[in-house]
């Protein structure tokens, strides 16, 4: 059931919603994982608060055979990176492998885009509710939960539920 040295990357770009990334990132490693920061640049990211991010990789290195799991925080960010193609590949490719797929507060838009939400139970920001019913997916309003192999949490408030609907989901994973 351990988690030490699994790899779990982080999508981020300028706007993301820092306190998503910081305190989603400390809790995984809490669990030995090792936390991948990805970004289309490896320029210094500031968030949407104001804290700065440092890239360790570049998106487009990633290869979804490489990675335990996939972090999408919310933001400005996700509404930026679903325009690349290799981002919304490598959540599509991590999805079709049915790999753990955290997904919170408009992180949900970059899920649409790679089309992995239709008839899925999902949450996230009341911004993109009527995003993803259009896109096929059920919305409940509920804090944190996971169906199948994705982890979707609602906003920053819901962090806390979050981290534990998406640690029990990787520790899970690691059984299989």
């Amino acid at each position: 059931m351990s988690l030490k040295g699994k790899k779990v990357a982080f999508l981020v770009a300028e706007g993301v919603e820092d306190l998503e990334f910081y305190a989603v990132a400390m809790r995984l490693e809490e669990e030995g994982i090792e936390v991948l920061t990805a970004a289309m640049n490896l320029d210094p990211i500031r968030g949407k608060n104001g804290l700065v991010i440092k890239p360790d990789t570049l998106i487009e290195d990633l290869k979804a055979d490489d990675l335990f799991g996939l972090v999408l925080p919310g933001g400005w960010a996700p509404d930026k990176l679903r325009r690349y193609k290799e981002v919304t590949d490598l959540t599509a490719e991590m999805d079709k492998q049915g790999k753990t797929i955290g997904i919170i507060c408009h992180g949900g838009l970059l899920a649409i885009s790679a089309k992995i939400v239709k008839g899925k139970k999902t949450v996230g920001s009341l911004g993109i509710k009527d995003d993803l019913l259009n896109a096929g997916a059920e919305w409940v309003d509920e804090a944190a939960f996971a169906d199948g192999n994705q982890v979707w949490g609602r906003v920053v408030a819901d962090i806390p539920a979050f981290n534990r609907e998406l640690v029990k989901a990787l520790k899970a994973a690691s059984q299989a």
